[in-house]
């Protein structure tokens, strides 16, 4: 029995569909990543195969012993690096390997920045030991820079850890108050360090530096040695804290020739030797090569905002403790990125917080402690230190690195944390843009065959189907809009990328499309045939045949959803064009389609045989009806 034809609500569905075109045009136009005039915001991104793209080639080094590293390090690396730039796999990433050391990342668009890729994205949290000057300033005895009141070391407008030095030293430590965190947010921690270590500040710990050294440093350390001469080497060998050339002015020519050290060539000195020196300047540390402070027991010197330089204690917490990591607005609308710590993690976050708020054996000199007399924890990535935020209180909870980032900054650092450090150390090799593999000309024979496809459909539709063609044309140019602006959108917030492949699974779905109209159609035409008419006969079909075309379609989705989990690269694209496709074609079906349907039954064309497209089944039920006078229309 079908329902009272009263219940039906036309108008309201299709205010339903009005409003979701009207919202997601708005996010076309107005979302973020929107630029430039009406047409340009109207662009979706397009593949390598279409508009061609940027090609990097990263090669693996090892920084010991320079032998080429696994297959399976080389496999894990590409697979990392392959998330990193294809997170959701639907921005048609290369990432291929060549021989036993290049790494290839391919990307669409001309002249992207891909050097960032490579980086290792090794996450160390080090207390802050001692501070000195980093700026190279050799005339006075102690050289400190001033801060601004807020704290801040003059940092540049970009929080991103990639390119030395960005960070912004006004960060804070906080603990998400869900979590139960203590302590919260600290205030910008000082940069003013002293050139002289305090008397009482402890002498670094022996432990901490006392590891073997590998023959190949030890070899690279003698050379360095024999370039800046004995006399600087001893005189560098024999210092316990920064130099003070007011104290003895003779050290400032003897250690001059450190200066000219190349990074590669400070990377190889002891950290103490790195730190007391005042010739070896941020500038030369920031440039060491990827991997120079990566031993997590060791000791490290690392500078913030090129201008103070650090001695780091050994990392306690590291990228491995991390369980997650997200871009996140903070309650200051400032983009943060938000750790969850794994359980062991968090124990070990727990207590280097208690050591540094407490500073537990006095480890923290006078010169390092932040303007609340506590000490600083470094968060190094790689060989940069992203902030260094005064330790407020023993944080139990998640907890948060900020610094002056962008969200393009904190979502790929977020994105870097959350997919692990590489395994092996790459230097960015040259980077060209290649053309398109198949061009504009294929792009528009795709179309082209999409476009005769459409109308292929909508012809027949119109031949066959009269007034009800005019539903299916509606409905395809429905679709077809809704698809275009989710293409679009999608490609501004989650890097979607059309190919071929995709242009191939959106011409699928038009044949999914055109089923779920055959099979409505049909069905209306059987319960018109069975004696009823065009009014009652619409619901009706709608209910019998709205199961089918949910059936088929969902047949159609699952096998998108299965391609999409198990493929890679095109197939993969393919997958997700067919599988948006589809979703929203259902959207038409139930807000456009039936909707419609309900408002043509109530028309006079609607109960034309020749108008409305049912055809012989209107006549056939009308000689039932009145068999003595055919011509006669039932009421």
């Amino acid at each position: 029995m079908a329902p009272p034809q009263g219940q039906m609500r036309p108008g309201r569905q299709l205010a339903v569909l009005g409003f979701i075109f009207v919202v997601l045009y708005l996010l076309v136009f107005f979302s973020g990543g929107a630029s430039g005039g009406w047409k340009d915001r109207l662009e979706p991104r397009l593949g390598l195969d279409l508009i061609g793209g940027t090609r990097l080639t990263l090669e693996a080094t090892n920084s010991i012993d320079g032998k080429p590293p696994t297959a399976e390090n080389l496999e894990e690396a590409r697979r990392i690096i392959e998330s990193r730039v294809n997170v959701y796999g639907v921005a048609e990433a290369e990432v291929v390997t060549e021989g036993d050391r290049n790494i290839v990342v391919s990307l669409p668009g001309q002249n992207r920045e891909l050097n960032d890729v490579g980086e290792a994205a090794e996450l160390r949290f080090r207390k802050v030991l001692k501070a000195t000057d980093g700026s190279g300033a050799v005339s006075a005895p102690a050289a400190t820079p001033n801060p601004a009141p807020s704290g801040s070391a003059s940092p540049a407008p970009s929080g991103s850890a990639s390119a030395s030095p960005k960070a912004s030293a006004s960060a804070k430590a906080t603990a998400s108050p869900s979590a139960g965190g203590q302590g919260g947010g600290a205030p910008a921690p000082s940069a003013s360090p002293s050139a002289s270590a305090s008397p009482s500040a402890p002498a670094a710990s022996p432990s901490a530096s006392a590891a073997p050294v590998p023959q190949s440093v030890e070899e690279q350390r003698k050379a360095v040695e024999k370039k800046v001469g004995a006399a600087a080497w001893a005189a560098a060998s024999a210092l316990q804290a920064p130099a003070d050339f007011t104290a003895d002015p003779s050290l400032a020519e003897k250690l001059k020739p450190f200066g000219t050290l190349s990074p590669a060539e400070v990377a190889v000195l002891s950290p103490q030797m790195q730190f007391n020196v005042p010739t070896i300047t941020c500038a030369q540390l920031d440039k060491r090569p990827a991997a120079s402070i990566k031993d997590e027991k060791q000791q490290a010197v690392a500078c913030e905002s090129g201008a103070a330089k650090y001695l780091l204690d050994v990392a306690k917490v590291v990228g491995t403790d991390i369980d997650d990591a997200d871009a996140v607005l903070d309650q200051t609308s400032q983009w943060v990125v938000s750790l969850n710590f794994t359980g062991t993690g968090q124990d070990k976050w727990t207590a280097l917080t208690r050591e540094a708020f407490n500073n537990e054996g006095g480890a923290c000199d006078q010169s390092a402690l932040g303007q609340d007399g506590k000490c600083r924890v470094a968060v190094v990535l790689d060989n940069e230190i992203v902030s260094s935020p005064e330790i407020q209180g023993v944080l139990t909870g998640d907890s948060q690195i900020t610094g002056s980032f962008t969200q393009k900054d904190a979502a790929q650092l977020a994105g870097n944390l959350r997919y692990g450090a590489l395994p092996v150390t790459f230097v960015p090799q040259e980077q060209q843009n290649v053309t398109a593999t198949l061009g504009e000309s294929h792009l528009r024979a795709g179309l082209l065959a999409a476009g005769i496809g459409m109308l292929l459909v909508i012809i027949y539709s119109f031949f066959y189907y009269r007034l009800l063609g005019s539903v299916i044309f509606l409905s395809l140019v429905l679709s077809a809009l809704l698809v275009f602006g989710a293409l679009v959108f999608l490609g501004r917030q989650i890097g979607f990328t059309l190919t071929l492949a995709g242009i191939a699974g959106m011409i699928v779905s038009l044949g999914v499309a055109a089923d779920s109209f055959v099979i409505y159609f049909e069905r209306l035409k059987d319960e018109i045939r069975e004696g009823r008419s065009p009014r009652s006969a619409v619901p009706r079909a709608w209910i019998r045949a709205r199961r089918t075309i949910i059936s088929a379609n969902a047949i159609t989705l699952m096998s998108a959803v299965v391609l999409y989990v198990v493929s890679v690269g095109a197939v993969k694209g393919f997958a997700f064009a067919l599988g948006l496709a589809t979703v929203l074609d259902l959207v038409v079906v139930f807000l456009f389609r039936h909707p419609i349907m309900t408002m043509f039954a109530r028309t006079r064309a609607f109960l034309s045989p020749r108008v409305s497209g049912l055809g012989r089944a209107l006549p056939a039920r009308t000689e039932q009806a009145n068999p003595r006078n055919p011509r006669v229309k039932e009421a």
